[in-house]
């Protein structure tokens, strides 16, 4: 038995996903990181089981009543851990992204800064002095009364509302308005009401047209509809709605996302009249700091911020120095550029999880194993030797720091390494190796070795010649100021820069209106669908072949089973008991609610007459749970489903399993998923392919593959731009396009343009030292 000081933690028998009874011993006090190809087990090892474990424990600890108030991951599978402290997890999932979710909730800054306004503020002479809830735009005490907070009104116009005036009310003119019987209601009460429905829009006078659209009045008639053939209608009372009130309602009110999407197109918005966009009271705006108000001071730069802090004198200083302080390790991470009242949904994974990251070092805690999910994501090169900094400084504020991680340069640094694979899905799942880095240099059937120490060079390319160039800008967004770019038709462009340069913004400004493009198909990492019901089967089409397989065999032709008996999306063939999801949620009080496999269907999603129907004595249910590179063998005889099954195989995914859900699919993934539907459709026309940071979350094994098919593509006469960071990537390039020389207000420039040889030489680039390292490797 261990001693209750063991310096190590001890896992045995681990089978969390893959993983194949895993013993592995990691020491205490170190930053160890955990790698392998995608899919290898390293996150079930690092994530689904030691953090799990460790959170477990915690909660068992806490009041059942406190319990149901936490989400819980769940008990992991595995067999006992000794030695496992306390966990903090900081991973790349987001929380629900809400607009009054920024930099400075996610940091707690903004509350440093309310409380500096409030002691330390200018207040207007006779004024009553505001205490900090008076300077939040969350609290009904600071908020505009007039946009509630939220420093932006949504209006409505005519010309939104009827976009086509020639057309008359029963043509439909009002595009606003609801579709089928509750659009013809509301034509109807107008009828009744004494309105001309029949004449062209532009034809009714300027105030009828202003009431039917505009007015708040909500009156109520009694509607005699015209009698139809064959139906019996009689009267009812209807409530008149106009369609700005029909937008407005259900724009704040309708659960449906593709509701609200539809009342989002006819709505504009603009900044609050009342507070001009800084979401406060006109109390709060009259109190200053260093001839500022809160809200001026929230907009600038944390780079910025922390100097206006810095000239402080007096009874401020206290509270500026705490503020500054806690700015930066943010500055640190590389996010000086970011302001605190930047919204948290248009922030990236990688940048969101570094704020996490900074918020921990001023948390004091120690004796915790924090567990990160690579946090160089999105990183330069530049600024990930400051993440390695803010790591050893967690480990010698006395923690361990485990560390799920691609980058070599992050891996090279470590102090303990733990290897998984040897590849992906069931061909993973054990551990390879656990040591010192160096030594994992004995270990042959290890992916990582092979690129850590070198083995296995990039290839030299010859640097193709452009068939012409696509010009774009001059672009005047966020933080470029009228740049103007020219990306080369028919090669591989690479744009680069640290974090904040403006890349993502650049790209953004290629549309298919531009001359050159072509078809235009951005690949983003966005997921493919935010319920479990959507999954790779799905959304690749796959589902549908596969489906009609099922629908012609001999035993569903014979019980007259279509192809939509094998959907769990329809009632039909799928279990009712858990209406085709798998799982049942299970309500008990005073505990959070469980989720469990379905008492009916096992888990399986389908009823027992479907499941009674087999393809080569496989039932949709099993299908469905083979991952791609299975399926690819299941279904070799099969053309329209191989021809699917390739694409994801070539983009490096053989390890998913064909039904798993969205939600547990990473950005990568997700990316790499869209990517394959595009790669099995029939390209003859040219088709300029974007992509941001596409080996975000991949392995350099996997970087491989995925490059293969992206110089595939661009051989096969098309144009590939990626904004990218890893410079073996880059290396391999064409064309690059480097913008910098810093981020924020320090960025939007473009600093160098030309082959990789070129910009790795180019003076007041970031980029050159690493590009220059990293092409010398490749030679």
């Amino acid at each position: 038995m261990p001693s209750p000081h063991d310096a190590f933690v001890r896992v045995r028998g681990a089978r969390e996903h893959n993983l194949k009874g895993v013993d592995v011993d990691i020491p205490r006090d170190v930053v160890a990181v955990f790698t392998g190809v995608s899919g290898s087990g390293k996150s079930s090892l690092a994530f689904g089981t030691i953090y799990a474990e460790a959170q477990r424990r915690y909660f068992e600890s806490v009041a059942p009543y406190a319990r149901r108030l936490i989400h819980q991951v769940g008990a992991p599978k595995v067999g006992e851990i000794t030695g496992l402290p306390p966990a903090v997890s900081l991973q790349q999932r987001r929380s629900s992204p809400t607009s009054r979710s920024s930099v400075g909730t996610v940091t707690n800054l903004s509350n440093s800064l309310r409380m500096l306004f409030s002691r330390a503020g200018t207040h207007p002479p006779g004024a009553d002095r505001l205490d900090s809830d008076a300077f939040s735009p969350n609290t009904a005490a600071g908020a505009c009364p007039e946009c509630h907070g939220l420093g932006e009104v949504h209006r409505t116009t005519e010309e939104l509302l009827v976009p086509d005036p020639s057309l008359s009310i029963r043509e439909g003119a009002i595009a606003a308005w609801p579709g089928a019987w509750q659009g013809k209601n509301l034509r109807d009460i107008l009828d009744t009401l004494g309105y001309d429905v029949d004449v062209p829009w532009r034809d009714l006078p300027a105030a009828q047209r202003e009431w039917i659209l505009f007015t708040d009045e909500q009156p109520v008639v009694t509607v005699h509809p015209v009698r139809e053939a064959n139906r019996i209608q009689r009267p009812y009372q209807g409530t008149y709605t106009s369609a700005r009130r029909y937008v407005l309602k259900t724009f704040a009110d309708s659960k449906s996302l593709a509701l609200r999407a539809r009342a989002e197109r006819f709505l504009t918005g603009a900044p609050c009249p009342a507070c001009g966009g800084s979401r406060l009271r006109p109390e709060a705006l009259a109190v200053t700091f260093a001839g500022r108000t809160i809200a001026e001071l929230a907009a600038l730069p944390l780079t910025e911020l922390a100097g206006v802090l810095d000239g402080a004198s007096g009874t401020a200083r206290v509270l500026t120095d705490d503020l500054a302080a806690r700015i930066a390790p943010v500055v640190e991470l590389g996010l000086g550029y970011l302001s605190l009242d930047r919204a948290t949904p248009t922030l990236s994974a990688g940048e969101l999880q570094r704020l996490r990251l900074a918020t921990q070092l001023r948390s004091g805690l120690f004796g915790v194993v924090y567990v990160l999910d690579e946090p160089s994501a999105g990183l330069h090169p530049a600024d990930t030797e400051a993440l390695l900094t803010v790591l050893e400084r967690l480990k010698g504020a006395g923690n361990s720091v485990f560390v799920v991680e691609h980058h070599l340069d992050v891996v090279r640094a470590a102090d303990w390494l733990v290897d998984v694979g040897p590849r992906a899905g069931e061909h993973g799942g054990r551990v390879l190796y656990s040591g010192p880095v160096a030594d994992l240099a004995s270990v042959a059937e290890s992916a990582t070795a092979r690129f850590l120490f070198g083995r296995s060079p990039a290839p030299v390319r010859e640097v193709r010649a452009p068939r012409g160039r696509l010009k774009v800008g001059p672009v005047t967004r966020h933080n470029l100021r009228g740049v103007t770019a020219e990306f080369p038709l028919g090669v591989f462009t690479a744009v680069t820069g640290v974090s904040g340069s403006g890349k993502s913004t650049l790209i953004g400004e290629i549309t298919q209106e531009l001359e050159g493009v072509g078809r235009l198909v951005a690949v983003d990492q966005r997921p493919i669908g935010r319920t479990p019901r959507s999954n790779l089967a799905t959304y690749t089409g796959l589902f549908d072949v596969v489906r009609k397989v099922f629908a012609g065999t001999r035993t569903a032709r014979e019980r007259g089973y279509g192809v939509g008996r094998f959907s769990f999306n329809v009632a039909g063939g799928r279990c009712e008991t858990c209406q085709g999801e798998g799982f049942v949620s299970v309500e008990l009080l005073f505990l959070p609610t469980s989720y469990a496999p379905c008492p009916d269907c096992g888990g399986a999603r389908y009823n027992p007459e479907t499941l009674e129907v087999t393809h080569r004595g496989l039932s949709i249910a099993q299908v469905l749970d083979l991952s791609v590179e299975a399926a690819a063998e299941f279904f070799a005889g099969t053309p329209a489903v191989a021809r699917s099954l390739t694409t994801l195989l070539d983009v490096g995914l053989g390890y998913l399993r064909l039904g798993q859900p969205a939600t547990e699919l990473s950005g990568g993934e997700a990316q790499r998923i869209k990517l394959a539907s595009e790669l099995q459709r029939v390209r003859r026309a040219h088709t300029l392919y974007l992509l941001d940071e596409p080996t975000t979350g991949l392995h350099p094994a996997d970087v491989e593959v995925l490059l293969r098919q992206l110089h595939g593509l661009v051989d096969a006469g098309h144009t590939v731009v990626v904004v990218e960071h890893d410079m073996s990537v880059v290396a391999g390039a064409d064309w690059v396009i480097d913008l910098g020389p810093g981020g924020g207000d320090e960025g939007g420039r473009i600093v160098a343009a030309g082959t990789p040889a070129e910009v790795a030489g180019a003076a007041g680039s970031a980029t050159a030292p690493y590009l220059a390292r990293a092409s010398a490797r490749g030679r």
